[in-house]
């Protein structure tokens, strides 16, 4: 089985000296999936020198596997705090663990796992532990 130990450790030396940062890693049997992400977005070369890099880390010959990686994705879910801060000053739209769903500008975020949108004029202190998901606001009027 390969490990993720291992894949991680490939991804965090392509990291280094970048602005990106890696928003996840799942290995299920013999796929690998990577999301990075940057402030300005992802460049498609640049999921392409990571796929290389992390195609010569591994060895084919002792275990085959599928490998894709691409960028967060606009609309999705954040993963990490980094995507949480390079997203402060912009819309977002939250869902608590007690399904209801917030829509706010995204003022705060912290290590310490408080999250601070605000909403309607009205400033809403929330705990990580109380955020099912958080995803930038897509207006399309």
């Amino acid at each position: 089985m390969i490990s993720k130990t291992v894949v991680q450790q490939l991804i965090d030396q392509w990291l280094e000296d970048k602005d990106y940062f890696l928003a996840d890693l799942s290995i299920n049997g013999d796929k690998i999936l990577v999301e990075i992400d940057h402030a300005e977005g992802v460049w498609i070369e640049d999921c392409v020198s990571l796929s290389r890099f992390i195609e010569q880390g591994l060895d084919r010959d002792e275990e085959d596997f599928d490998l894709e990686v691409g960028s967060a994705g606009i609309g999705q879910p954040f993963k990490v705090l980094q995507q949480y801060e390079i997203h402060l000053g912009d819309e977002v739209e939250i869902l608590t663990t007690t399904g209801k769903k917030l829509q706010g500008r995204l003022t705060a975020a912290s290590a310490e796992g408080e999250k601070r949108p605000h909403l309607e004029e009205v400033e809403t202190r929330l705990p990580m532990s109380e955020v099912k998901w958080t995803k930038l606001y897509i207006d399309f009027k």
